[in-house]
């Protein structure tokens, strides 16, 4: 039979061992909690970085000046327009490519210290454009997003007239049953540009058009638009002059119709009416550690 100094041996050994566990028990609960509040705080953080990003990169156009361009600088997608204002929740197709091209400099480095890992896309809505997307590929199961609906443009710095806005005609039409307007193009220029209409997909079959110039030798009939494309070049006429004035006409107001004047090696699966006007798109950015 045990003694009593036996048995309150045995009842120590039971104590520290009820004891060492509650201990345990303790520092684990203490660890995951820890581990909680310090995985909260981690995902507020980056939560609140991309938010403020977004915000940033939307509505700021970058410096300096066409950094795009010149590829040095802070980054910034927003537009600036004709008068050199700067328009708000809107991105560049044409900085976008240009942050995509050194992502890891532009984007990890000089806007999150290389502090997480990121990607951008922009999703154009009820439009025929693809999206498009930038920087990493996702390597982890939690990842944080930012997005925000934006006015987009991809080429519309090529538009020389848009045939949805008020313009001028030379054959006294009534604008409010047709479209009209004019631009002036120089011999040289068809060296080293092409001119394209460019027509909804809406439209064809069920709008008309004709060409014509100041120098009118003859009227012209008018054309059924057959095509969501159709080439100028061969189709202005110069006569005697260096220069010629070409208006065109369509048979209905507010014709969704671009006149685009692109580069002479533009990409010609680019040339469609959706890539050349303004975009509803959704703007998303997501981050993780």
């Amino acid at each position: 039979m045990m003694d009593n100094k036996g048995n309150i041996t045995l009842e120590i050994g039971v104590l520290i061992i009820i004891i060492l566990m509650i201990v345990g028990i303790a520092l684990f609960l203490n660890e995951t909690s820890t581990e909680k509040i310090v995985r909260q705080s981690e995902n507020e953080h980056i939560q609140t970085l991309l938010e403020e990003s977004v915000v940033n990169l939307i509505n700021n156009p970058g410096t300096p000046p066409n950094w795009e361009v010149n590829k040095k600088g802070t980054p910034g997608l927003a537009i600036v327009n004709e008068e050199e204002q700067v328009i708000p929740n809107s991105v560049s197709y044409a900085k976008l490519l240009a942050m995509g091209s050194d992502y890891n400099k532009f984007v990890t480095k000089t806007l999150f210290n290389s502090k997480i890992k990121t990607s951008i896309e922009l999703i154009p809505k009820e439009s025929s454009i693809s999206s498009v997307k930038i920087g990493n590929d996702a390597s982890s199961n939690n990842i944080h997003s930012a997005n925000r609906m934006v006015k987009c443009d991809f080429f519309k710095k090529y538009v020389l007239k848009d045939f949805q806005n008020d313009g001028k005609c030379n054959h006294n039409h009534d604008q409010k049953s047709h479209s009209c307007d004019y631009f002036k193009v120089f011999k040289g220029n068809l060296r080293a540009f092409n001119y394209y209409l460019l027509i909804d997909e809406d439209e064809k079959y069920d709008l008309e058009y004709f060409m014509g110039s100041t120098r009118l030798v003859k009227d012209k009939s008018w054309e059924t638009v057959r095509t969501d494309e159709i080439y100028l070049n061969n189709k202005i006429e110069f006569y005697d002059d260096s220069s010629a004035i070409i208006f065109i006409h369509f048979n209905k107001p507010d014709a969704k119709a671009l006149l685009v004047q692109v580069p002479k090696r533009f990409d010609e699966n680019y040339l469609s009416y959706d890539y050349f006007r303004t975009n509803d798109c959704e703007f998303i950015l997501k981050g993780w550690y």
